[in-house]
């Protein structure tokens, strides 16, 4: 009987962790009374919003980019994305002496497109719901002599994402439980490395918007599962089909999903304003959505969750939390 080896482990996790040490920041955890008396529980909020760039991207990216030789360097390199991992392999880039090119959808949030071009990474557009991003971008890296760092098809990368839960757990101890948004599946397949390898009884908890519910579908399946290209608030969780590595890591590691609406996202996004007095973007905000709006059933004493960026800007973030006078 033969075992495959799985595509990280706690080790690769805690290499990236030290890979990372000084140049990534170590983001805050947070509590709330409030909160905590509203769902029952004692939650510890990882905040990556305050990670460099506004989101957790910058782990992944950094563990990868930095690993390349001085030749690719010399040759730039490439990404594909919906906003934050493109801002993390421009401001990667630039932090390493290198170029970027971004290959990015064409309704891409405003405020993502101009941190990624404001880090001087030269975008190349596309429409997200008749494109292939991944030809496009390998088509671009082929053409240029391009390293391609992919959003979460790579160990590195998923390493990378995984110090995020290792942070996490070093500061709070063992948790019954951790919550975080998934949409290509490289921040819960570094998570739940880390998280298992270090307290094998948690329960990791995978959120999803409802109309972009691929994950979900694909561990029911018992394989990858694609869905229309989403439509919903949460743009960094607007993907059809899981990653193949990552999938081959959560499906033995995720225990659940949850699905949240837009509007739970709303709600979510407008307590952490009001009550937390921090700014989400509506993919961060989904965990949080899925705990207040009673998605993910009855929670453990002590539940740790990863509010994974912030990265909205002022107009957007007004239209999606106002309410009528």
């Amino acid at each position: 009987m033969t075992t495959t080896a799985p595509p990280i482990t706690l080790d690769d996790i805690r290499d990236a962790a030290a890979r990372i040490e000084g140049v990534a920041h170590r983001t805050p955890v947070l509590r709330s009374r409030t909160l905590d008396a509203l769902v029952g529980a004692e939650v510890f909020l990882k905040c990556e919003n305050f990670q460099r760039m506004g989101a957790f991207k910058f782990r992944g990216a950094y563990n990868a980019a930095s690993r390349l030789t001085p030749e690719q360097l010399a040759r730039g390199i490439a990404a594909y994305s919906s906003g934050n991992h493109a801002q993390a392999v421009a401001l990667v880039a630039r932090e390493l002496g290198t170029t970027a090119v971004i290959v990015m959808p064409e309704d891409a949030p405003r405020a993502k497109r101009a941190a990624t071009e404001g880090y001087g990474a030269e975008i190349v557009p596309y429409d997200r719901y008749s494109g292939d991003r991944v030809a496009l971008a390998e088509a671009v890296a082929a053409e240029r002599g391009l390293t391609l760092i992919p959003p979460y098809e790579h160990p590195h990368i998923m390493a990378g994402q995984g110090t995020a839960a290792l942070e996490l757990l070093e500061e709070t101890g063992e948790l019954g439980a951790l919550v975080l948004p998934v949409g290509g599946g490289g921040l819960m397949a570094g998570s739940a490395t880390a998280a298992k390898g270090l307290h094998p009884g948690i329960r990791m908890i995978g959120v999803e918007p409802e109309a972009g519910d691929d994950t979900k579908r694909s561990l029911e399946a018992g394989r990858r599962i694609a869905v229309p290209v989403p439509r919903t608030i949460a743009d960094g969780q607007a993907l059809e089909i899981p990653g193949e590595l990552t999938f081959s890591v959560n499906r033995r590691l995720v225990d659940a999903m949850a699905l949240v609406t837009d509007d739970e996202i709303r709600t979510a996004m407008r307590f952490a304003f009001e009550r937390l007095k921090i700014v989400l973007e509506p993919s961060g905000a989904t965990p949080l959505a899925a705990l207040l709006a009673g998605r993910v059933g009855a929670l453990p004493h002590r539940v740790g969750l990863i509010l994974s960026g912030g990265n909205v800007d002022a107009e957007r973030f007004a239209r999606l939390c106002g309410t009528p006078d």
